[in-house]
């Protein structure tokens, strides 16, 4: 597990649990490239110069600076950064427990684990089942790396509490000025359609199977030109406009029935047999309570 993020603590009434945040999941290993210079592919450097005097500086000498007014700066220290504390530096207060499902997903960022200390373990796994019983989520608020985020704290299915950092009201986008189809009569043979189509391609939740197909496409290609081979791209498959809908609707559930494994029907031709030496079992059962009776 990496370096935890942040120490503090979560409280809700008068209950204080000391925990500390871990990331829940790592950056992708990225690809990186340099900027390089195309007659001789020598790598472009990059200086900190100072404006006014034209001259290289040294990170010793650097200082970070407000600009309040065109081309005026006031510098400010860590040590002024530690003085503006708030109570969201060192706790998450949750203010509010609100059902999670009246939260747009458009608020969330990115999470984090919440693990406690052993003197907060019992209002730990308390507050994780009241959370369970509930539908709610405790929302509070948290400082993170200079700067305040509205937060989420939640059960997870490993019996894990997770703070998902939000945004803010004011930070949110307003989707009115974005041209949808508000006020449109869906045609209910098509939703028909489309409901059966979204039952054939109903799965269970299993994360391993998604793949950054978009990387290793990126590092095939570096491969080639590395080797000096003739890069290859697959053919893509062309994808038309769509003209008719029920017929697009119908024609993918044709090619889904198409592409369905057969080995489904195995089990039910399986469970003939098993019938029918049922049925035998119980028409002798019967026959013998019959032969029991007349003697």
């Amino acid at each position: 597990m990496a370096r935890a993020i942040w120490k503090g603590s979560v409280s809700f009434g008068l209950v204080t649990i000391p925990v500390s945040l871990f990331p829940s999941g790592e950056s992708a290993e990225e690809i990186g490239f340099r900027q390089l210079h195309r007659t001789d592919l020598a790598p472009i450097q990059y200086r900190r110069v100072c404006s006014a005097e034209g001259t290289e500086v040294p990170w010793g000498e650097i200082a970070k600076g407000y600009e309040y007014a065109q081309g005026q700066f006031v510098v400010v220290t860590d040590e002024d950064l530690a003085k503006a504390r708030v109570e969201a530096t060192q706790t998450i207060d949750v203010r509010d427990f609100v059902p999670a499902a009246d939260i747009p997903w458009t608020f969330f960022e990115n999470a984090y684990y919440v693990e406690p200390a052993k003197a907060g373990f019992r209002a730990y796994a308390l507050l994780r089942e009241a959370l369970k019983e509930s539908g709610r989520v405790g929302i509070g608020s948290v400082v993170l790396r200079q700067r305040e985020h509205l937060t989420a704290l939640a059960p997870s299915g490993d019996d894990v509490l997770v703070l998902a950092m939000m945004k803010f009201a004011h930070e949110l986008r307003s989707p009115d000025a974005l041209t949808v189809p508000r006020d449109l009569a869906v045609d209910p043979r098509e939703l028909q359609l489309a409901r059966q189509l979204i039952d054939t391609l109903a799965a269970d939740w299993k994360p391993e199977q998604y793949r950054d197909s978009y990387t290793d496409a990126i590092r095939q290609v570096i491969e080639q030109k590395v080797e000096g081979k003739e890069i290859t791209a697959p053919e893509l498959k062309p994808r038309g406009e769509v003209r008719d809908l029920m017929e697009a609707l119908r024609r993918s559930l044709e090619e889904r029935a198409a592409k369905k494994p057969l080995a489904k029907e195995a089990p039910a031709r399986a469970e003939a047999p098993a019938k029918k030496r049922m049925a035998r079992e119980e028409s002798a059962a019967r026959k013998t309570g019959k032969r029991a009776r007349s003697a």
